[in-house]
């Protein structure tokens, strides 16, 4: 009687722990555990400013002390973001990253949610979710104050709106993550490539993006800026003087040595270094960039095929990071390597969709056939796992 109850009681935990492990957003928020945890463990390892932290909190310190925004070449949103984070936790490593991290895991979040919105299956998506998550360049960017990771979160907010037909909203988050960083707008045009080969008489609705988007943005701009000068701006002058001064920043007068073209993210395998402890490195994981050109091809393939993860990931692509090549050539305006991190989404998109119709190619293939591709599968996995250990600042020290 005690060895059936015992027996029994075993099979209870086992249903219970399958039944955990078969809830769809069990990797998921593995994932977002397994980041969080990481970042709270080196928020405060680096007690001093960081990367662009030095001009962003610093921008942030002036506007609580002296209501004067020091960089006027960018939007006030993410610097106001830092200034609640400092407001509410100090003006120390917490204050200043807190605000990031917290945006970074919701990026992974979102990023599911978009790969499920689009037809891919669970699998599919968490593998696009662990992709990103443990992405060193993702996990970096997430981990310091820069204005990247907020214009990034609200990138993905105004993607999931559209994809969820909620077009208000989608104008309004799309103004709000230009308002984040200017670069957002790059994004936009992925929303319009979308719309343009899937649009039914359901997303015509889609024009209120398309209208409330620059409405909300020279709304928002003045709200914002009034926040912490208390003095009403000419919005239009003031997006003037942004697109100048960002303008002005080209490689004719820019010195710097991580200057780098678009193209050169391609071909050239470069990540920026940063020699704090622990150590920094800008640069996406090898193997997404070996697999960056297969990967995209892949999607407009997929987008041929009229498969819709395949088309918005091609488009994402496209958006945030080929038009980048015409731009350097047209303006000349000065791009580093963290430019590319907006699109790192897109190939984690495409790279899950992938691996998920690997797996289910897989099973009706011969042995002869399933261990190689079973070895180029575990191969990828373990070059991802192993170069965000070796790239990490949570790993890796000077």
């Amino acid at each position: 009687m005690e060895l059936c109850s015992k027996s029994d009681l075993d099979l209870e935990v086992k249903r219970k722990l399958l039944r955990i492990i078969n809830w769809e957003y069990f990797w998921l928020c593995l994932c977002l555990l397994i980041t969080l945890g990481m970042h709270l463990t080196i928020v405060t390892q680096v007690n001093e400013l960081i990367l662009d932290e030095a001009h962003y909190v610093k921008d942030a310190r002036s506007i609580i002390l002296t209501q004067v925004d020091q960089r006027p070449e960018h939007p006030p949103l993410a610097k106001l973001v830092i200034v609640a984070g400092i407001d509410t936790l100090g003006d120390n490593p917490w204050g200043w990253r807190m605000p990031g991290i917290i945006m970074g895991t919701i990026s992974i979040a979102l990023l599911y949610i978009i790969c499920r919105r689009l037809g891919m299956s669970r699998r599919g998506s968490s593998i696009a979710a662990a992709l990103f998550s443990f992405d060193n360049f993702v996990f970096m960017i997430a981990s310091v104050a820069m204005l990247d990771v907020f214009f990034l979160t609200l990138t993905l907010a105004f993607f999931a709106l559209y994809l969820y037909r909620q077009y208000v909203l989608s104008g309004i988050f799309m103004a709000l993550a230009a308002l984040a960083k200017l670069f957002a707008a790059m994004a936009a045009p992925a929303l319009l490539i979308h719309w343009l080969f899937t649009k039914t008489k359901q997303t015509r609705w889609f024009a209120l993006t398309v209208i409330l988007a620059p409405i909300a943005f020279l709304a928002f701009i003045v709200i914002f800026d009034f926040a912490f000068n208390h003095q009403l701006e000419n919005p239009l002058t003031r997006i003037q003087t942004m697109l100048s001064m960002t303008g002005s920043l080209t490689f004719g007068n820019v010195t710097h040595p991580s200057l780098s073209r678009p193209w050169a993210w391609l071909l050239n395998y470069q990540p920026m270094a940063f020699w704090y402890n622990p150590g920094y490195y800008a640069g996406l994981s090898p193997i997404l960039w070996v697999l960056m050109i297969p990967t995209a091809l892949f999607m407009l393939y997929k987008a041929i095929k009229r498969d819709d993860a395949g088309l918005f990931g091609f488009a994402w692509f496209f958006s945030t990071f080929l038009l980048w090549i015409p731009i350097s050539i047209i303006t000349n305006r000065v791009s580093f390597v963290f430019y590319f991190y907006p699109t790192i989404g897109a190939l984690c998109l495409g790279l899950g969709l992938a691996a998920d119709k690997i797996m289910n190619w897989l099973p009706s293939r011969s042995s002869r056939l399933k261990i190689p591709v079973l070895i180029g599968l575990s191969i990828f996995f373990l070059v991802h796992a192993v170069s965000f250990v070796l790239m990490s600042p949570v790993f890796f020290r000077n």
